[in-house]
């Protein structure tokens, strides 16, 4: 098998924070399918890596759920539906996707879905029977033939709402039986009859809005699990009526609900009964499923256990005592490693300067760290989130590396904070991605804290030193001893990990100390960065005037502020130093960028000053539109802009032994029109094997496309770009791309030297919420 040019090699990301966006394919395989942002994704959980996206919403993903197949058999159909109104059934074969058909209709984005496999008459094929429920007030039913989708019936609820489905098919009948959640406190039942589904009955019970139905089978009954933001679980009974005449007794029964319906001919009577009410959570319960049946020795298994999951960020599994039949919690829960990412927006990513791991920040307001997995027993190295330095009171935006181990981070606040990586994080990173502590502390001050904590109301991660660490009382002491007025404040409790920390250790254990906060700006902090030797770092911020739209420098080592460079009119979106620290760029609303150049000092004590070099205007600039991005060649020759007007330009020469005060720096590219807003452009550090520059775009749709670009010295220039490649459906990203970003050749990111010269590696983020790591090969450029 030919290996692909550009694939994905590593994805980050987090389901929406929506009931019902996640389902797991039953069989010991099985594949997990959640919603991020407008994109299904498919992970393999036991491998622990994302398959394959599934991209075809064009708003939110609000509900998925495979198709299970009745032989045990691992699913291969699933379906989804989503804040654009639609619903998407996906095929999958061999772990890609092979057919998407969308169902329309409905008028209101569809939070709710099931299907079933349903038999047609006279052993005609299996069809799927899928059930959608919308804010539009209706429930659908759609059947699947094929490719053929037709919608069966709309069932009308008024003013009302059905907040949750489920589909499954009578006692000894072939009848589907479909439960809704409702608003109004009731679960109605609906039963196919004559191709048309008439509602039997409702049952009563809940005080407050039903979350979350499912069925299953026991034998010769159904049970029905119901869950509702009254707290409490309720599960119902359903089974065939015995029609025989009752005699009369003493004995205290339950009230039965009954139902008839009409089965090839034969009517059969059916009972519902309340079975149980299992009380346990302190707030809403969002979501109830029984665990998936199996076969065993050739005979399929339905284990009595229900999963419970409550706004009181607990999940209970519940079970029936095998002698009293009462339903107890059972508490065995043991933590796996998973799939994590941000929740909103990712911001901004940068590689570390060995290019060993990639930090995050997001509109979620955390700045995440992700790091390869190296496990001693397999070749396989995974990637998983191993620290949150930041958990912030405001959206992030940009960020800054100083060096390795240290960051500037900007969000919506006029302040930049400055953070520092604390011995605990270097100790397990090197654990986790195989490194020696000795090797990568070598050049660290001995004096590093362990760890980092936020005070009480406060917004500053405060550093923890050795000393500050008590241990940590006992649940049975601290009742003994607390008279109710203590807060702990130090809340870090270092632990040495060999393996990716979990969802607790990220929140808790995983912050950087806050060393500096730089006060300069007058709005919020918009795009920083630093420049190559780390001396000197630039930052910007929103701005609607020339005297705001100022570039602030700092130095990096007494964080004092060294020059204010005023030019643009609007905010400045992005900022680049060139490669040999001589240029710095900028690019900005206002449709223009200015160039920047570094005067010589008398002294290397004194701070080094910036003037203009270069600049557009309105007459000049190529670009009609937002300039979003730019970025450097690699020899610091040529800078590239990308524009909203879908332009991408390469201005030069850049001459630093010119001296003159005023010199004009014009296109010296032909105009590549991408067909799309450009919202993000990197040039790759390396050439490509025929010395053409590789410039990586990044469209407002999602879309990532790789360009070689050379100077023909041509007039005007012609046949100077070429598209080298794109990426398809899967690959891209759902919404606009903001930023993307090459890995210094000289790290490994996980990768074998041999790899590592063939291979090029670049990361992106999006407003899609996710984080990407392409692998590019290079040969085929």
């Amino acid at each position: 098998m030919v290996a692909p040019v550009l694939e994905a090699s590593h994805v980050f990301c987090c389901p929406n924070r929506v009931r019902g966006v996640l389902s797991w394919s039953p069989g010991p395989a099985g594949l997990l399918a959640f919603g991020t942002s407008c994109s299904v994704v498919i992970y393999d959980p036991q491998k622990r890596v994302v398959v394959t996206n599934l991209n075809g919403h064009s708003a939110r993903v609000n509900c998925v759920q495979w198709i299970c197949k009745q032989d045990g058999s691992p699913s291969t159909e699933l379906v989804s539906g989503g804040s654009d109104n639609q619903v998407i059934h996906w095929e999958i074969e061999n772990n890609q996707l092979l057919k998407a058909l969308s169902l329309q209709g409905h008028a209101g984005p569809v939070y709710a879905v099931h299907a079933i496999y349903q038999r047609g008459s006279a052993g005609a094929a299996l069809h799927s029977l899928v059930v959608s429920a919308s804010s539009d007030s209706t429930v659908r039913l759609w059947s699947k033939k094929d490719s053929e989708v037709t919608c069966l019936q709309t069932l009308d609820f008024g003013n009302g709402f059905a907040l949750a489905l489920s589909l499954f098919f009578l006692p000894n009948t072939d009848v589907p039986v479909l439960a809704c959640g409702d608003d109004d406190c009731r679960i109605n039942l609906f039963v196919q009859q004559n191709n048309q589904f008439q509602k039997v009955l409702f049952l009563c019970g809940h005080e407050d809005w039903i979350r979350g139905v499912e069925w299953a089978a026991f034998g010769q009954d159904l049970f029905l699990a119901s869950c509702s933001q009254d707290c409490l679980i309720r599960i119902w009974r359903l089974y065939i009526k015995s029609t025989s005449s009752e005699t009369q007794d003493d004995n205290i029964r339950l009230k039965e609900n009954t139902f008839t319906i009409e089965n090839e001919s034969d009517k059969i009577t059916f009972a519902v009964t309340l079975e149980t009410v299992l009380a346990g959570h302190e707030n809403w319960v969002n979501a109830v499923h029984w665990q998936p049946s199996f076969y065993k020795d050739g005979v399929l298994q339905q284990p009595v256990r229900l999963l419970s999951a409550s706004m009181d960020k607990t999940m209970i599994l519940w079970a029936p005592d095998e002698d009293s039949g009462v339903w107890l919690e059972q508490r065995e829960w043991t933590p796996e490693i998973v799939i994590s990412g941000h929740y909103d927006s990712v911001q901004d990513l940068l590689w570390d300067p060995e290019g060993e791991f990639i930090i995050t920040a997001g509109t979620d307001q955390t700045t995440r760290l992700f790091a390869p997995w190296k496990r001693k027993d397999q070749s396989q190295v995974t990637w998983h989130e191993i620290a949150r330095p930041q958990i912030h009171g405001y959206d992030l935006k940009c960020l800054a590396m100083i060096n390795r181990f240290q960051f500037v981070s900007g969000a919506d606040e006029k302040v930049l904070r400055v953070f520092s990586a604390p011995r605990n994080f270097v100790e397990n990173f090197c654990a986790i991605s195989g490194q020696s502590v000795s090797h990568v502390l070598c050049d660290q001050d001995s004096n590093l804290p362990e760890g980092a904590t936020v005070p009480a109301l406060g917004l500053s991660n405060k550093a923890v030193y050795q000393g500050d660490i008590a241990a940590q009382p006992s649940d049975e002491d601290e009742l003994l001893t607390s008279t109710g007025s203590e807060y702990h404040q130090v809340a870090f409790q270092p632990a040495l990990l060999t393996e990716p920390p979990i969802e607790d250790h990220l929140l808790q254990n995983t912050l950087w100390p806050e060393v500096q906060k730089l006060y300069g700006h007058g709005y919020e902090i918009f795009c920083v960065t630093c420049n190559n030797s780390k001396t000197l770092l630039a930052s910007a911020c929103k701005a609607a005037k020339k005297e705001h739209a100022a570039i602030i420098l700092w130095n990096t080592t007494s964080w004092k502020q060294v020059q204010s460079l005023v030019f643009h009119s609007l905010t400045i979106t992005q900022m680049a130093f060139s490669p040999n620290d001589k240029f710095l760029l900028a690019v900005s609303r206002d449709r223009t960028w200015s160039l920047w150049k570094r005067q010589d000092t008398v002294s290397p004590d004194f701070d080094p000053i910036f003037s203009l070099f270069a600049f557009t205007n309105k007459v000049t600039s190529v670009h009609s539109r937002i300039i979003w991005s730019c970025d450097w060649s690699p020899d610091g020759k040529y800078f590239f802009t990308g524009s909203r007007d879908k332009k991408v330009v390469a201005w030069g020469v850049c001459d630093s032994s010119d001296d003159c005060t005023e010199h004009s720096v014009g296109p010296c590219s032909s105009v590549l029109d991408v067909g799309g807003a450009v919202t993000a452009v990197s040039v790759c550090p390396v050439l490509s094997p025929s010395q053409r520059y590789v410039v990586a775009v990044g469209l407002e749709c999602g879309k990532i496309c790789l360009y070689s670009w050379k100077k023909t010295d041509q007039v005007p220039e012609i046949n100077d770009w070429t598209c080298c490649i794109e990426t398809n459906q899967s690959q891209s990203h759902t919404l606009a791309i903001k930023k993307l970003c090459w890995k210094n050749c000289k790290g490994k990111a996980g990768e074998s030297d041999e790899e590592g010269t063939e291979w090029m590696h670049f990361a992106s983020c999006g407003e899609d919420h996710t984080v990407k790591i392409y692998r590019v090969n290079r040969c085929a450029l």
